[in-house]
């Protein structure tokens, strides 16, 4: 048996054994003696009588430990021209005197902080704070629109918000203090205070009695030590993006996750104490929580804090110059990066202007990585390009080829084998397992491992009819995929990007699979609209590479025709349209829902985590032609 199948094998037999030794690299007030409480299905907990500090295991214990000239944080700012390293000793302090400062302002373990910053070290410096004292942190996208604000400040109640003057959107300054003074004015609920970073790109007027402006703060504050907080007290609420009315927080506990990332930076990343590990995202998506912030420092790693593009900051070749500057092992990032990547400069000649020697891994996540992405960044790079497939609500990989535990064959298309302590299923409608190769919704059983989310904020009942309800005894993912016969995992969308068409139930992912691999396209989507014969038909849409010549009606033709050969006449793809960009989010994902809202004639909203609605109103008449 490989060590991989022995490890996962012993996660799902023996999951209280297997998690205790993995708590065992985490630092405890208190050692849990009991690892999983399982007395109140399906509200299960992880180290229910354990003790612990978050920011203690991610920045004190490096100090103690003889480590506080190590690099800690690495801020790397194109978009202001410049770059500050935080050693560890630094970061400690920066942390405790901010954590005197929220303690000055009545903070105490169990309150809320909101932190609404950009990409700055300060946004980092606030998360660990918040840890530090027991406060529990929501930190919500830099540049979100006021409403949503709103609707976040009424369903946290923070007693406090941590924000800027602006940030700085590639060469677009977003001023947030009148979105942050607007959200206060339409919310319910007021903060008694606000701290507010000033940059000098848009200096903001502070409102007297509420606000504070940061650098004076802190220079008034005392450091404070770290406070003992049980393993099960929550570290922080991450609202879903998307959200409508009530919006849906996600919460992560201290302990399991603590020793989830833990594991994960050996197993998964293979990236250890001392080595550099850069996740190319933003602090106010998931995985900016979980591998800009926590993971790698709990693992004693450099964390680099990016703020700037993959192309346009200045131009395509940005990653190869962070990666190369500041020495970085592990990349992490979205699929929609390299697609970007791959369209200004399809030959990957702004590579070879860098000396990437100590780049070890590429991984992707965010998306599914269709194979001509994996293909173009293999070749290109000469190293593991890594696909792992994961969710706000999971904090970490459910899916991957773990490099750090055993590295196994990969698959184009496919995130690999699930990783221990996910037991993953393919089930059909009736909650029956399905045949490998054949098609269902993607499930976990329950118990999830640490890490994962116990419930959300303040809502069971909507933890229970989002999440298990369906499938009782099952997370249910809401991704549908297959198993191949090796037992690999292929995740081909979300659930409702299947398709009926005449009764036939088509996956869109395959269909964008194949429309990736002509040569001419840089990125696709495909979506399915009403049809009043067939009930529903697949549309294309798909972005050229920079310097493709061929005429658009000719690249359709072929693409009509590539999936007829493909995948059959079945699949009743007839029209492909040629786009200059697709609309996305923020974090990079294709506005699907929202394409086949306004396909079908509804009157579609412009998503508050849009990236850029100028995109989405340019492709509206293209999406309302028949």
């Amino acid at each position: 048996m490989s060590r991989y199948a022995q490890e996962f094998a012993r996660s799902l037999a023996d999951p209280e054994g297997f998690w205790a030794d993995a708590a065992k690299n985490i630092d405890w007030y208190r050692p849990p003696s009991v690892v999983l409480d399982d007395s109140n299905p399906p509200f299960y907990r992880w180290f229910p009588d354990g003790t612990l500090n978050t920011c203690f295991n991610a920045v004190d214990r490096h100090v103690r430990d003889g480590r506080g000239e190590q690099a800690a944080l690495i801020y790397d700012s194109p978009v202001t021209g410049t770059q500050r390293t935080y050693t560890y000793g630094a970061l400690l302090e920066a942390v405790a005197r901010f954590a005197g400062v929220l303690r000055g302002l009545g903070v105490d373990k169990g309150d809320r902080v909101i932190v609404y910053l950009p990409m700055i070290p300060e946004a980092l410096i606030a998360m660990l704070a918040c840890a530090r004292i027991g406060a529990v942190h929501s930190v919500v996208f830099g540049g979100f629109a006021a409403p949503e604000l709103a609707t976040r400040i009424d369903d946290a109640t923070p007693k406090v918000i941590v924000s800027a003057s602006c940030g700085i959107e590639g060469s677009r300054v977003i001023e947030y203090k009148p979105i942050l003074d607007r959200a206060i004015e339409l919310a319910a609920h007021k903060p008694e205070h606000c701290v507010i970073r000033q940059r000098p790109q848009a200096v903001a007027e502070l409102t007297g009695g509420r606000d504070l402006d940061w650098e004076s703060a802190v220079a008034g504050a005392a450091a404070v030590d770290c406070v003992p907080v049980a393993a099960t007290d929550p570290l922080y609420i991450l609202y879903t993006s998307g959200t409508t009315a009530k919006p849906k927080g996600v919460v992560r506990d201290n302990g399991g996750h603590a020793v989830a990332l833990r594991w994960s930076m050996d197993n998964v990343y293979d990236t250890r104490a001392g080595e550099v590990f850069w996740a190319a995202s933003d602090v106010g998506w998931v995985v900016g929580h979980s591998y800009i912030v926590y993971a790698p420092l709990l693992a004693g790693c450099t964390t680099v804090l990016y703020e700037g593009k993959p192309v346009g900051t200045p131009d395509a070749g940005a990653f190869w110059r962070v990666v190369a500057e500041h020495g970085v092992k592990t990349l992490f990032t979205a699929p929609t990066a390299f697609r970007a990547i791959k369209k200004e400069d399809p030959a990957g000649e702004l590579a070879q202007r860098y000396d990437l020697s100590d780049f070890r891994y590429l991984f992707l996540a965010g998306e599914r990585l269709d194979p001509e992405t994996y293909r173009w960044a293999s070749e290109l790079l000469g190293i593991p390009v890594i696909d792992h497939w994961w969710q706000t609500e999971t904090g970490w990989a459910i899916v991957a080829d773990l490099m750090g535990l055993e590295p196994m064959p990969t698959k184009a298309g496919s995130p690999t084998m699930p990783v221990p302590g996910f037991d993953v299923r393919i089930v059909d409608a009736g909650g029956t397992e399905v045949k490998p190769g054949d098609t269902g919704d993607i499930v976990v059983r329950l118990p999830l491992p640490p890490g994962c989310l116990p419930t959300l904020w303040q809502d069971d009942e909507r933890f229970v009819a989002s999440y298990l309800a369906a499938h009782p005894g099952y997370y249910t993912t809401g991704d549908g995929g297959y198993r191949d016969g090796d037992g690999y995992v292929f995740v081909m969308g979300r659930i409702d990007d299947v398709i009926n068409v005449a009764g036939h139930r088509l996956s869109t992912g395959q269909m964008e699979e194949v429309l990736a691999s002509h040569p001419a396209v840089a990125e696709c989507a495909v979506i399915g609209v009403h049809d009043d014969t067939k009930g529903q038909v697949p549309r294309g849409f798909v972005v050229l590479k920079a310097g493709e010549s061929a005429a658009h009606s000719e690249v359709s033709a072929e693409l009509v025709q590539l999936i007829r050969d493909r995948i059959g006449a079945v699949a009743a793809l007839r029209r492909v349209d040629v786009v200059t960009a697709l609309p996305k989010t923020r974090s990079g994902k294709i506005l699907r829902k929202t394409m086949r809202g306004i396909a079908d004639g509804r009157d579609e909203a412009v998503p508050s985590t849009i990236e850029d609605p100028a995109v989405l109103d340019a492709l509206r008449p293209v999406l309302g032609r028949d």
